[in-house]
């Protein structure tokens, strides 16, 4: 590992990007429910990876009738 950086939002820590190349590839480490189903994603870079977290959690929820 070659470093981290937290991954929050509104004060609520969401899990790691952990950079694993020196190209600025990023790992991500859900360390909250709601981003489980992100863990382990590779992105290109940090700003792809939070773009990636963001929407995953301010998507709206699901209607059902």
């Amino acid at each position: 590992m070659l470093g981290s950086t937290v991954i929050e939002i509104n004060g609520v820590f969401l899990g790691a990007a952990i950079l694993v190349s020196e190209s600025g590839t990023r790992r991500f480490y859900a360390a909250h429910d709601s981003v489980r189903a992100l863990h382990n994603e590779l992105l290109p870079d940090l700003g792809a990876l939070q773009q990636r977290v963001r929407l995953h959690v301010c998507k709206p929820a699901r209607q059902t009738r």
